[in-house]
């Protein structure tokens, strides 16, 4: 099993990029003993705060952001960041190659039960033009990212991660605190009979993606033909490794349940680093009209419907939409 470092220099990584991606996995590994102590801790629960998206803050979004903010900036490598827990974008180094989103803790919800979590991240080329302060910067389609990556916190904590050569995926050995190779080339079946969606928000949904579930529901005896498994694990992460080692459908789509809030996922933190893991493994990425990674972006903490997986079930999900 290999470490990170050659496995990144064989593809012809940049160093400096290597470096900040190795940097983010450290903080990822603290997360990761934080998140293993539990209680015993004291970092369950929630704190009396909402974050720019309106969601009350876990006191673990807290750690995990501060955590990843600050060795991020002491890289020097990094222009900015940009977290899912921040308000606005944070200046780095005026002359860093980098800018780096990231989902602190993905799923943190899931803390207080002691089940899945992860951290997502996206890194973009640092734009020479624009003052590091200046968040326009980050308004970069998911086409332009140099890297991407989770770290899931389960049984064992496993990371994958792209830098364009295809999907690996990587675990801790907490022997030695680094990242093995574990798996070379992650490849998504492209034919599927599981899905994952949360159906208790299916009266809120557009009529295509009713119709579209309705017929995975009915099986054998719908127009599909087969049956249907679904899986819900309410932590992106974790709904998306499941997709990246079996196959399967991931849907958060557009509904009508908050007006203000048509859309969940958010573009830059969420959809665009996972589409890009799930592109390079095979599959396909959309929010039923358009390819996620083409999305010229607006704003930093947009939101997009996300529908990913296998290749030939997301295709049918997209006929849906456009028939």
């Amino acid at each position: 099993m290999r470490r990170i470092s050659p496995v990144l220099q064989q593809d012809k990584v940049d160093s400096n990029l290597i470096s900040l991606i190795k940097t983010i996995l450290a903080a990822c590994r603290e997360i990761s003993f934080r998140v293993s102590q539990g209680e015993l801790a004291g970092v369950l629960g929630s704190t009396l705060a909402e974050n720019v998206q309106g969601e009350t803050q876990k006191k673990l979004d807290i750690i995990a952001n501060e955590l990843l903010k600050e060795v991020i900036l002491e890289t020097g490598l990094v222009k900015a960041i940009s977290s899912e827990e921040e308000d606005h974008t944070v200046a780095g180094n005026p002359d860093g190659k980098y800018l780096v989103t990231f989902d602190p803790l993905d799923g943190s919800s899931n803390t207080d039960i002691n089940s899945l979590i992860g951290t997502i991240f996206s890194i973009l080329p640092a734009q020479a033009d624009l003052a590091a302060d200046d968040p326009s910067q980050f308004l970069q389609p998911g086409t332009a990212q140099l890297a991407a990556g989770y770290v899931l916190y389960g049984p064992s904590t496993m990371l994958a991660l792209t830098t364009g050569k295809g999907t690996r995926v990587y675990t801790l050995d907490k022997t030695y605190g680094g990242f093995l190779l574990t798996e070379e080339q992650v490849s998504i079946p492209k034919y599927t009979a599981e899905f994952a969606i949360n159906m208790s928000n299916q009266r809120f949904w557009q009529e295509p993606m009713q119709r579209y579930i309705d017929d995975l529901v009915k099986g054998k005896t719908g127009s599909r033909g087969k049956n249907y498994n679904m899986r819900w694990i309410a932590a992106m992460v974790g709904d998306v490794h499941r997709v990246l080692c079996r196959g399967g459908i991931f849907m958060y789509p557009t509904d009508t349940k908050d007006a203000n809030k048509p859309d969940k996922l958010r573009l830059m933190y969420e959809a665009n680093p996972m589409s890009f893991l799930v592109e390079q493994a095979g599959g396909l990425s959309s929010t039923g009209y358009q390819r996620i990674m083409e999305i010229q972006p607006t704003g930093i903490h947009q939101r997009v419907a996300v529908i990913l997986g296998s290749k030939h079930e997301v295709e049918t999900c997209i006929n849906y939409h456009q028939s």
